[in-house]
């Protein structure tokens, strides 16, 4: 038996990876890359394996950098199924078409000024058809229900704890117990259950983007939240949420609900969603309650109350709705994708408002290498938004206990709990966070730890 891992290898974004077993290949996560722009168009156009060759696919979660690329996927050859939750395949029915609509445009959009220019045309990596036809490929698999992808590989989705829909994969395979993480989640967030704590395995395959870091708690981020909304309120300023459409904006709405219900925040205040697949996300989460912890239904869905909406919140989705936010008078809250700023809606806001002091960019998500988010994270005087530079006098506040990833304290717990784990592979993080990560597992007792380069394969 083989593991291999071909993205997310010493990198947060684009996770792939493969273990081969009697013959047959099974990936597992097939995302996209996200970037410097070069970098990230040749890794999502190509593959490193033959994408016709792979016997089946095992999707951890819907979030873009783990399930993007398999319009592309399909679309150079592969026809097998994809397996996933349910709430993973409802996910991917918008997260996947949303994707495709933006390389489209995109494309068009460089396409005019390429033909001005007498430069060559490109494509979109896939389009809504290529997308079309990969969601057809789909296969759900229940929680705590074994599967077998192909034979001689039973695999076992467990709750992840990272967002609606996503799993922990229990693989057993030649007489062992492979644990893959995914992306894990924490205890105690708000709307989802807590991850499922496994009693053993031999080998692990773990997640590593906080391995370096610990988060504020959960209790810690409302009251932040709280104070920041207000202090901007105060100035006269606008709160610019950059959000994940999936997860993070709902988070958000929810939290602040809990704000406004609370009397901690003005119900005067306006709240905008501003992002066509964050309404159309919200509304999987709405379909979905059986996700829900005990908190959001001890609070909102036993009294019936929606936890993602509320008298002033307003979901936005036609671009003149969209665009009349520019020419708003006073203070209010605008959240909007991408998350890490690299496109969509939440670009123009910027724009609009990252020069004026009284306004707030709050981040509350992790922001890769390279992105407009990590420039903003990082307080840089100037950025570039559509190739012009702003000067970033808006104030910059950041809330990491909304992250959906465990921490280093969550992460060596969820290793540490396990018996008779033999090797671990360290995955999906920042080198530096990688490191760190294996020295406090060198700490702990573990000695066979391997962070894979790109394309390394191991036995296993």
């Amino acid at each position: 038996m083989k593991f291999t891992s071909y993205g997310a290898a010493r990198e947060v974004t684009g996770s792939k990876h493969m273990i081969e077993i009697g013959g047959k290949k099974v990936l597992f996560d097939c995302g996209m890359f996200q970037g410097r722009r070069k970098e990230a168009e040749e890794k999502n156009r190509n593959f490193q394996f033959i994408p016709s060759e792979i016997d089946a696919v095992v999707l951890s979660h819907a979030h873009i950098d783990h399930s993007g690329s398999l319009p592309n996927l399909v679309k150079q050859g592969y026809k097998g199924a994809i397996h996933c939750t349910p709430a993973t395949h409802d996910l991917c029915n918008h997260m996947l078409m949303d994707s495709a609509y933006i390389q489209e445009r995109e494309s068009e959009y460089l396409n005019e000024k390429n033909r001005k220019q007498g430069d060559e045309l490109i494509e979109p990596i896939y389009t809504q058809e290529d997308a079309t036809l990969a969601l057809e490929y789909f296969k759900e698999q229940k929680y705590n229900e074994p599967f077998e992808p192909v034979p001689g590989m039973k695999i076992t989705f467990r709750e992840a704890g990272h967002i609606l829909g996503a799993a922990m994969l229990e693989i057993e395979a030649e007489g062992k117990k492979i644990i893959f993480t995914g992306d894990l989640g924490r205890k105690d967030l708000p709307v989802l259950r807590d991850p499922y704590k496994p009693e053993n395995a031999d080998i692990l395959i773990t997640e590593s983007t906080y391995g370096n870091r610990l988060h504020e708690s959960v209790v810690e981020a409302e009251d932040k939240l709280g104070d920041i909304i207000n202090r901007t309120i105060k100035k006269g300023g606008k709160v610019i949420i950059p959000a994940f459409a999936l997860e993070r904006t709902q988070e958000i709405v929810y939290a602040i609900h809990k704000l406004v219900k609370s009397g901690r925040v003005s119900e005067d205040l306006p709240v905008y969603v501003d992002s066509p697949l964050a309404v159309n996300v919200t509304e999987v989460f709405r379909k979905h309650k059986e996700a829900y912890d005990i908190e959001t239904n001890k609070i909102f869905a036993d009294n019936e109350e929606d936890p993602f909406g509320f008298s002033m919140l307003r979901y936005i989705t036609k671009v003149e709705e969209s665009k009349a936010l520019n020419h708003h008078v006073g203070p209010c809250i605008i959240i909007s994708a991408s998350g890490m700023c690299e496109f969509g809606r939440i670009n123009h806001h910027l724009k609009n408002n990252i020069e004026d002091h009284r306004n707030t960019v709050l981040i509350v998500g992790y922001m890769a290498e390279n992105t407009l988010g990590r420039k903003i994270l990082n307080k840089e005087g100037e950025v570039k938004i559509f190739g012009k530079p702003y000067r970033l006098n808006a104030e910059v506040e950041v809330i990491d206990s909304y992250s959906g990833h465990a921490d280093r304290s969550d992460l060596l717990s969820f290793a540490t709990h396990l018996k008779g784990l033999k090797k671990i592979f360290i995955v999906h993080g920042e080198e530096k966070a990688q490191m760190e990560y294996k020295k406090a597992l060198q700490q702990n007792g573990f000695t066979d730890i391997q962070i894979p380069q790109p394309g390394e394969t191991f036995e296993i």
